[in-house]
């Protein structure tokens, strides 16, 4: 696809699906089917186990409507179930955080030793060039503690913790055959994956699309983390640095939870900034100027397969506020995201704003796996950073909060209060508020909701 100007300035801002969204066959969940998958119980009442309300009247400059551009999740699968807290609840494959089982392990990388160092090659991009020559050749993956630390304030309310168990990629075979060749002994069919006592078979593969020299199978890292599971684990998530796929019909993954064994895996290899131009990755329309209505229909524009077949549209709700100009009189946690989005350039000479990119991705997808952890499936209801994502772009182009009705789940699930949980976030984010687009974002688009629950709030009686 033919990338906008990055002088694009955002004029008006798309806020609920429309007539094109329709044409895919997917119909949003009207305003009152929405508001009710934020109670417990259909009367009205949440039950919720935290102080702050939070199902209150939604505004769509809050919390807009999700995107569906061309080959993205929803667009493919418009038929995906909805999940109401209700039926979060009564899921009997969730996993409640008991006080045996609440806590949050994540597991660094695992190591490499020198019977497979030829894996620390995998790790990095296999393109030679820098794209603009933007200098993202010494770039390292995000840190543990910089992941840990957004963790523990998005999943406020629960000990998030870096395992002490280490993982470490060693080899599998016994050792050169006679039938070994320089090749094979370079790039095994398998590595194995030592955990304490146990070595768990790691297969490998070529990079279909030649991005990674190499690939290893997310299905066997996943196996590899049941097995470290500590006992008081309410989830662990296991880090990886390396390309990951998870059968032979698949590209690629950036990760993949299995939520009832409370374990998930995330790798940072695709989301380094090296790799955005191959995939269509437009950072000056990165959440959330992905809402900007000209990109939208740019994007549209220029999809080669538009959609065949016309289902009946639906027209929005409240057609006056479908659309948002911007700049805009009326302030709003969208319109704050964005101005503090467009303050920030994400390609400088330095490296710490490509750091800062790197570090967001993954954290943002982290979040999302460890919510299926806690049972929480694919939104459909809102943008919100449970939804499905089919491509690397349409990763780029969701936001990193939660909408109202997985909030209501998550602040169920640990007790959690939605003000604190905001200003922990917040907290975290105003470290990298700086130099890094997302978390300049984010931090602004809190700030504006902090403003409306404040100004939500009633006196106690």
């Amino acid at each position: 696809m033919t990338p906008m100007s990055a002088t694009c300035t955002h004029s008006s801002l798309c806020l609920d699906t429309d007539e094109y969204a329709s044409r895919f066959g997917y119909i949003r969940p009207t305003e009152q089917k929405r508001s009710s998958a934020e109670q417990l119980q259909s009367g009205g009442s949440s039950k919720s186990k935290t102080k702050t309300k939070t199902n209150s009247a939604v505004s769509p400059s809050t919390f807009p409507g999700p995107l569906l551009l061309p080959g993205d999740d929803l667009s493919t699968d418009p038929k995906y179930p909805a999940q109401s807290l209700r039926q979060w609840y009564r899921d009997k494959d969730r996993n409640p955080v008991t006080p045996e089982r609440n806590v949050v392990y994540v597991a660094a990388p695992p190591k490499i030793d020198h019977s497979v160092k030829f894996m620390g090659a995998w790790v990095s991009p296999a393109i030679p060039k820098n794209p603009k020559g933007v200098p993202t050749d010494n770039l390292t993956p995000p840190a543990t503690p910089d992941i840990v630390e957004y963790l523990t304030a998005y999943y406020h309310g629960m000990k998030v913790k870096t395992l002490s168990q280490s993982f470490t990629f060693t080899s599998w075979d016994a050792g050169p055959t006679k039938k070994s060749t320089k090749a094979t002994e370079k790039f095994p069919k398998y590595v194995g994956l030592a955990i304490s006592t146990e070595c768990i078979r790691i297969r490998t593969r070529p990079s279909h699309d030649g991005s990674f020299h190499r690939q290893i199978n997310l299905n066997d890292l996943l196996d590899g983390a049941i097995e470290a599971l500590p006992d008081d684990a309410y989830a662990l998530l296991l880090l990886v640095d390396h390309d990951i796929y998870e059968d032979e019909d698949d590209d690629f993954a950036c990760g993949r939870a299995y939520g009832g064994s409370r374990v998930a895996v995330v790798s940072s290899a695709r989301y380094h900034p090296k790799l955005d131009s191959r995939a269509d990755v437009d950072v000056y329309h990165a959440w959330p100027a992905s809402h900007c209505k000209e990109y939208i229909e740019h994007t549209r524009d220029t999809d080669s397969e538009p959609p065949k077949k016309r289902t009946k549209t639906q027209k929005s709700n409240n057609p006056s506020t479908s659309t948002l100009l911007f700049p805009s009189e009326d302030e709003s946690p969208t319109t704050d995201a964005l101005k503090a989005h467009k303050t920030i350039s994400p390609y400088r000479a330095d490296i710490k704003p490509y750091m800062g990119l790197w570090l967001g991705r993954v954290c943002k997808t982290a979040a999302h796996e460890l919510g299926h952890c806690f049972g929480m499936d694919h939104c459909v209801y809102y943008a919100c950073a449970m939804q499905g994502t089919a491509s690397l772009a349409e990763d780029a182009r969701q936001p990193p909060y939660l909408c109202p009705v997985d909030l209501a789940k998550m602040l169920n699930a640990t007790g959690a209060d939605a003000i604190d949980r905001y200003k922990a976030i917040q907290t975290y984010c105003s470290k990298h508020a700086g130099h890094v687009q997302l978390f300049a974002a984010f931090h602004a688009w809190i700030a504006g909701k902090l403003k409306e629950l404040a100004s939500e709030a009633t006196p106690a009686t």
